[in-house]
């Protein structure tokens, strides 16, 4: 019988993690990260798009809680390998080849005045916020809140140079020093497409409510597993993202895991958070290892681009949306 979404069972005597023989990926697990369950299946293998490295990636769901996770996982020093500035200057050139520099403020823009019905809050931290481009775009719609961004990446001090955040966090937010040097610091915590980087989505979470102020609002943007795009495009679906991602959560255990840890959930929306790159993104995966590939499919890459924006207002209230957001209010000190 499976155990709740919630509580993770510890691993069975029968089901111990087997070996890996590459140093980059731990053992594989035989149970699900997130609820226990040992019924599992293969999703998606793939290699990576960007830096070409041999071998591949699997990414396994649960049959019992939908829970979409990387097996093997990376380890800590393969996730510095594939997350170091330079496999980002990589995905910063690839993301331009699905979305201009312009959607993306767009985009940006959109969700901060989604989020502008939030009471005005004194202070808010962006969390995996890159060069942080949504609290430059949010600074419209909240222009009394001093915005701090936190990402791994040096990307984050070069965006409080630019001012576009006020103070800059480099690190992870689950490691214990961060969260105690941040604690109750904050009104507002924003993870958008953050925790699927997460290696445990829980710490992240609880980490968010640890600098959280009681009162104040989590709000938390996902890659949505359940999507159909998932299950048509399958390796080719972009935000399957390996060997970047390592978790896909489904709606309700991200919201269980919330109303657990104390939260009261204000808002969930498929709707608004679905990006426009779905079938563009997989002819740009798909032609990404070939440089002669990829001209020659430049002119079936566009046609994809404008069939995913004719087909966004229609596809993002329909199972193809591909993300979800939650915001939720933290209730206990």
């Amino acid at each position: 019988m499976p155990t709740s979404p919630s509580t993770p069972t510890p691993l069975p005597r029968e089901g111990r993690p087997q070996r890996s023989s590459d140093p980059f990926l731990e053992p594989r697990r035989e149970n699900c990260p997130w609820c226990g369950s040992g019924r599992l299946r293969a999703r998606v293998r793939a290699r990576d798009p960007l830096r070409h490295r041999p071998g591949r990636f699997v990414v396994d769901k649960c049959r019992d809680c939908a829970h979409v996770f990387q097996n093997p996982r990376l380890t800590a020093e393969g996730f510095a390998f594939f997350h170091r500035d330079f496999y980002e200057r990589h995905l910063e050139e690839f993301t331009a080849r699905v979305l201009s520099a312009r959607a993306v403020q767009r985009r940006h823009r959109d969700t901060a005045r989604k989020l502008s019905a939030l009471a005005e809050a004194e202070s808010w931290l962006d969390v995996g916020t890159g060069h942080a481009r949504f609290p430059e775009a949010a600074k419209e719609f909240f222009p009394y809140t001093s915005f701090d961004g936190l990402d791994p990446t040096a990307r984050v001090q070069q965006a409080q140079l630019e001012e576009r955040v006020e103070e800059a966090h480099r690190g992870y937010l689950s490691t214990p020093q961060m969260a105690a040097r941040l604690r109750n610091r904050y009104d507002v915590v924003s993870m958008f497409r953050h925790v699927e980087h997460a290696p445990d989505p829980r710490a992240e979470l609880r980490a968010a409510l640890t600098v959280l102020r009681p009162g104040g609002h989590l709000v938390v943007e996902v890659a949505d597993p359940r999507s159909a795009f998932a299950a048509l495009l399958g390796r080719w679906w972009l935000p399957f993202g390996q060997p970047r991602h390592l978790h896909l959560m489904p709606l309700a255990n991200l919201r269980a895991e919330l109303e657990s840890l104390g939260c009261t959930i204000l808002v969930t929306d498929r709707s608004a958070p679905h990006i426009p790159y779905d079938l563009s993104g997989a002819v740009a995966l798909a032609s990404a290892r070939h440089p002669l590939l990829r001209t020659a499919a430049a002119p079936l890459l566009d046609v994809a681009a404008a069939a995913d924006h004719v087909l966004a207002p229609l596809l993002r209230h329909t199972r193809f949306s591909n993300a979800y957001r939650i915001v939720a209010r933290k209730d206990r000190a």
